[in-house]
């Protein structure tokens, strides 16, 4: 929920009577009613105010009914009333509460910027964050707004913006009415039901230049509570205010830091994914040494088949009983433990990524045999940083003359090519890709939304960026792809780490996770 929202909600309840407790000995709404028509009948009889020629009674009959008296007419009115109110509240139309003042337009001679005179109020540019903003005045007043009164924008973009006065006193544009209230009743309540209201307000908005009439102002309906609540549902509101104020600095910050610094978080996220802090170990999951053994046993037989070539420099890495990390490669053993970057679970295994994929071995195709409906892969189509497919395009659709990759639905798709735009991505289906992307085949044993999570790492990128050679377009080279390591977990908590990071990529992004094609 934002602050916006929950100072919405706030509102809401304060006019529903659900804010406060109602106190039984407090005087009714009904009482308050009463007095605020003789003050009324008396501000008439000094032609102070006219009287209103279709005033408004609202009573509610035994039905539970609301039945409105106007124009010598009844109406129930009942599917007009928004909300239920406490019994000792009023339902009234804002006419019968307060006196309404109708702005006045001047011509430019009518006022002037050297402070001689009155303030002269124009519009939503002079309320800044609940204060005026006085930057002309006129000699000539005649809409004029009082100390106290609620100035409320009613035409253009800012309609329901609302300042108090805190001025003695001031001449009002067209663009502004003066909503001041009868007996007592406290204009801040006044003003949180029109706050609470305002989608309403502007709903009924009509002309060319959008506004509200008076018509609509003073046909507003209005929960009266008694004036002993009215007082402290403002106390409670006002008591409010500085936590709200909290509660959106603190929402403010937030929606910095996802502003700047989503990439940083999301990095951060994935290098604990691959450090074995996302999820829970299970000890009965399968380790990743018999993995790696069922891993060995596919590339055997694919060589034996011929379609994979033997490596020549095939590498194991083995922790030793003093916790070392001992590499055996080109007959050769090698304490490798300053390379390995962090620890892992006792039930992950660090190998190079040669040892669990065809790094660097593709199946290149001429661009004139690929069929025009075959789909062709460029960088551009590949979004940083996320893992996303942004477009898919045909050959078609794209002319080239360039040799191509193949590649096949579930491959992880590489791109060497400038590697701090972090773009890789899983095939949903087969196609064809520019040679500045490496297709790699991790086989039946790991997940390639893993994979992918990996070469998306911190760790990863730090690597390549040590590895990458050419200044203008750096590039990873294949040797040095193949000895990148690699931290694999066992393959079922390869699929919990993945599911993990789907929900909270979803979570963080509203709506489609970062691994979503």
């Amino acid at each position: 929920m934002t602050a916006q929202q929950l100072k919405n909600s706030i509102l809401q309840m304060a006019v529903q009577g659900k804010l406060v407790p109602q106190n039984p000995a407090d005087e009714p709404a009904s009482t308050l009613l009463k007095k605020i028509k003789a003050e009324k009948d008396a501000l008439i009889k000094s032609g102070k105010i006219k009287r209103d020629k279709h005033e408004s009674i609202i009573i509610r009959d035994e039905d539970g009914r609301y039945i409105e008296k106007k124009d010598g007419k009844t109406t129930d009115i009942s599917d007009e009333i928004p909300f239920d109110i406490p019994n000792t509240w009023e339902w009234v139309r804002l006419e019968k509460i307060i006196t309404l003042i109708s702005g006045q337009d001047f011509e430019p001679s009518g006022y002037n910027d050297t402070g001689k005179g009155i303030p002269y109020i124009t519009g939503a540019s002079n309320m800044v964050d609940g204060n005026l903003i006085v930057n002309r005045w006129t000699q000539t007043p005649s809409s004029v707004a009082l100390s106290g009164d609620l100035l409320v924008t009613c035409k253009g973009a800012g309609v329901g913006k609302m300042v108090c006065m805190d001025i003695p006193q001031a001449h009002i544009a067209r663009q502004i009415m003066a909503v001041r209230p009868i007996c007592g009743l406290l204009r801040e309540y006044v003003g949180t039901v029109l706050s609470s209201r305002i989608s309403q307000i502007r709903g009924q908005m009509n002309g060319l230049i959008p506004g509200i009439s008076r018509d609509v102002m003073l046909g507003l309906l209005f929960p009266l509570p008694p004036l002993a609540e009215q007082k402290r549902i403002v106390a409670k509101i006002e008591e409010l205010l500085p936590h709200l104020a909290e509660y959106d600095h603190a929402e403010t910050e937030v929606r910095k830091l996802n502003e700047e610094f989503p990439d940083m978080l999301k990095k951060s996220i994935l290098q604990s994914a691959i450090q074995g802090k996302l999820v829970a170990q299970d000890p009965t999951d399968e380790p990743a040494s018999e993995l790696l053994k069922r891993i060995k046993a596919e590339k055997n037989a694919l060589i034996k088949s011929g379609k994979l070539k033997r490596d020549k420099h095939e590498s194991v890495i083995a922790r030793d009983e003093d916790g070392h990390y001992i590499e055996k490669k080109d007959g050769r053993t090698t304490d490798i433990t300053d390379e390995i970057p962090f620890d892992i679970p006792d039930s992950w295994e660090w190998v190079r990524l040669s040892s669990i994929c065809d790094y660097g071995t593709c199946q290149s195709v001429e661009a004139n045999k690929i069929s025009e409906s075959a789909w062709l892969l460029e960088l551009e189509d590949i979004e940083k940083d996320s893992g996303k497919l942004l477009q898919r395009v045909l050959k078609k659709d794209r002319p080239s003359v360039s040799t191509k990759h193949m590649f096949k639905a579930g491959y992880v798709l590489y791109s060497k090519l400038r590697t701090y735009l972090n773009k890789v991505l899983v095939a949903d289906m087969d196609g064809f890709c520019t040679s500045e992307i490496i297709p790699l085949d991790f086989g039946n044993s790991i997940f390639p939304e893993y994979a992918r999570t990996v070469l998306m790492s911190n760790m990863f990128l730090t690597y390549t960026a040590q590895c990458c050679y050419g200044v203008k377009m750096p590039r990873l080279g294949t040797n040095d792809g193949r000895k990148a390591l690699f931290p694999l977990p066992p393959l079922p908590e390869q699929k919990r780490i993945v599911k993990r990071l789907e929900i909270i990529f979803l979570a963080m992004e509203g709506g489609k996770g970062m691994f979503e094609n």
